[in-house]
This record gives C-alpha cells, sequence and structure tokens, in this order.
C-alpha cells in the first residue's frame, strides 16, 4: 500500500480509501462488513469514507461495529448537510444546529467520541459561510472532530472558504472531495488548481462513474448493476464509450480488469491523494486492490489522456499571451486542441475561438 498527508494536514492516509456507501444496501450483513474491513486492514488501506445519509444511518451503524477494537488504527470520514428530512424546515444543512445535531448522531452510530475528517458534503447556499465555519471550528476545539474537508465544492467555493476561515482564524479545510473519472474530467477546470492553491487533499469519489468503466456496459445497451438504477453520475454516450474502448485495450495489455486501469489512471494524476473505492461484496474489494499493481507507460497515459481530453472551456482558450506578451505558438496550440477534440466543437468553443 502506498501513503500520503492528505493535503496540510497530519493524516497519512493509503491512496485507497474504502467506501462504505454500500454498506446496508448490498451489503446487508454485518458479517460480510467486518470482513471487507478485516481484508482492507489487511492490505493496508487505514482510510474509510461514509456519511450520515448513507442507508439511512445503517452504513455509519456497520462500520461502527466492524471497526470496534481497532478504532484508532484508522482515519474514518463522515459527512453532514443532508439530513434524509423530506420536511425542508427540519433539513439544517450545514448550519450551526444541523451540525451539532448531525455530529452527535454520527458519535453515535459510529460508536466512537470522534472523527477524523469531518466533511460538508455539499455547499450550503442557504446558511452564511461563516456560521458554518464557525460551527466546524466550535466541533474541531471541543475534539469531536480531528480535521475538516468538503465535497462537492466548486472552485469559487473552496477558494471564499478558505480565504475565510484564514481571516476569521476558524480551522481551515484540509480536503475536497470530488467526482473525477476518465469519463468526467470537469474538476481540471477550476477545482484542481483551486486545491492547489490552497494545499487541500484531494479525494475521488465514483472513479468508475458508477460502474460504467468496468466494462460490464455496451453500446448495444446498458448492463445491469448500480448506473442501470441510479444513472449519476451522468456520462456522455457520444465519448464515453470511446474511453471505454481504449480502457479496455489498455487493461488487456496489463492482463488486468478496466475497472484497475480507470483507479491507476487517477492514481497517476498530479494532486489525487486518495481514490475511495466503493464496493458492494468483499470479491470486488479484492479486485479493486489490483490497481495498485498497475504501471501506466507514458503511451498507456498518452492514448487515455487524448480520448478522455475535455473541452477546452473559457476562460482557458482565452489565454492567448505569455506574460502580457501574445504568443503565436501558444495560440495554434489552443486552436489545434479545439479543432481536434470533438467536444469543443459540441459546445460551440471552436467557434469562441
Amino acid at each position: 500500500m502506498q501513503y500520503t498527508n492528505l493535503g496540510s494536514s497530519g493524516l497519512y492516509v493509503s491512496r485507497l480509501c474504502l467506501g462504505a456507501m454500500m454498506f446496508g444496501a448490498t451489503i446487508t450483513e454485518q458479517k460480510e462488513v467486518t470482513a471487507v474491513v478485516d481484508k482492507a486492514l489487511e492490505e493496508g488501506i487505514n482510510f474509510i469514507d461514509t456519511a450520515n445519509v448513507y442507508n439511512g444511518g445503517a452504513s455509519e451503524e456497520m462500520l461502527g461495529k466492524a471497526i470496534k477494537g481497532r478504532r484508532d488504527d484508522l482515519i474514518i470520514a463522515s459527512k453532514a448537510y443532508f439530513s434524509g428530512e423530506s420536511e425542508p424546515h427540519k433539513a439544517y444543512g450545514s448550519s450551526r444546529k444541523g451540525l451539532m445535531k448531525e455530529i452527535d448522531d454520527s458519535l453515535k452510530r459510529l460508536g466512537t467520541d470522534y472523527i477524523d475528517l469531518y466533511q460538508l458534503h455539499s455547499f450550503d447556499h442557504y446558511t452564511p459561510l461563516e456560521e458554518t465555519l464557525s460551527a466546524l471550528d466550535e466541533l474541531v476545539k471541543s475534539g469531536k472532530v480531528r480535521n475538516i474537508g468538503h465535497s462537492n465544492f466548486s472552485g469559487w467555493q473552496i477558494a471564499k472558504a478558505q480565504m475565510l476561515a484564514e481571516m476569521k482564524g476558524y480551522e481551515k479545510f484540509c480536503s475536497s472531495q470530488s467526482h473525477y473519472a476518465l469519463t468526467c474530467r470537469d474538476i481540471e477546470h477550476e477545482i484542481l488548481p483551486a486545491c492547489k492553491d490552497a494545499n487541500l487533499g484531494l479525494m475521488i469519489w465514483s472513479p468508475l462513474s458508477g460502474g460504467f468503466l468496468t466494462g460490464k456496459y455496451t453500446r448495444d445497451g446498458e448492463g445491469e448493476g448500480r448506473r442501470a438504477a441510479f444513472a449519476l453520475p451522468p456520462i456522455d454516450s457520444r465519448y464515453c464509450f470511446d474511453i471505454l474502448d481504449v480502457v479496455i485495450a489498455v487493461a488487456e495489455k496489463h492482463q488486468t480488469t478496466p475497472a484497475n486501469i480507470a483507479n491507476a489512471w487517477l492514481l497517476h494524476q498530479a494532486g489525487v491523494s486518495s481514490v475511495i473505492v466503493g464496493v458492494s461484496s468483499l470479491k470486488q474489494l479484492e479486485q479493486n486492490l489490483g490497481a495498485l499493481n498497475v504501471a501506466l507507460d507514458d503511451d498507456d497515459l498518452a492514448k487515455l489522456n487524448q480520448v478522455s481530453e475535455p473541452a477546452i472551456m473559457y476562460p482557458a482558450w482565452s489565454k492567448f499571451s505569455t506574460r502580457g506578451e501574445y504568443n503565436p505558438e501558444l495560440i495554434a496550440a489552443i486552436q489545434d486542441r479545439v479543432k481536434n477534440n470533438p467536444r469543443n466543437s459540441a459546445l460551440g468553443a471552436g467557434e469562441a475561438v
């Protein structure tokens, strides 16, 4: 297993993180949950991610039972914001009231008195950011939370939160959890640069795009599984099957699975701290561990990068100068990229450049 610091924090996490979202869903027996956690620890995974709303709290409850007696050997991450309440006036988001309630409920379900990484599951447009940051700061000072992170924030939200925390003297975020996959490289536009600037560790959710990059879905008709019933994250079939073709070809070269290639590609990306592997069985965990043994060469990376290259978006395509001087070579390179990437013409970017 490989390890790295999570951003600027002292958390030393495994490059693969065990995602517990399916605990209480496809993995319904406590015995199997414990077996999955046992195997993860045996293979060196020390990082587990869950959330207050996963399967109505069952994920945290089953995880808590599985880690009993070895809590301090693990880095446990959970989240709050979504409450599962159907009535809007009872869904408190990232308000002080909401966070104070959800942390105590999560601690009880997990059977612990602290959470190593407490994350905002989404940006709350209704609660003043100062209130949220102040509440998180209180939770850190109380000892209930050791470090804080966020998930699904945009670039400007990351920058604003980090600057506001610094100005107010509040605890700053150490990590961001975002969706990133060969089928969706959107975070490269704004989120990755924001994380780099703020020195945030980056955790990746749904690295296989809801199972699409396992290779079990075809152009002729979707296969069975999570994506068939819950088609998120969204994919653009005009391009994603072409990406999958290359992933499968690279997998055949390395005699491994498409899923391992997709995860290995992420582990090669600068800024990625840990890839969350959300498993639905012990067998699936064992298969996903193979990503650590895949050594992609320059040719593999070039093929995967080229087929999955995202559209160049404004204002990126307007950067025609280098230190104030117009650069003809840079302009030509941008124009070539727009011309050769079909996604740009779909967005109209080719005409803009």
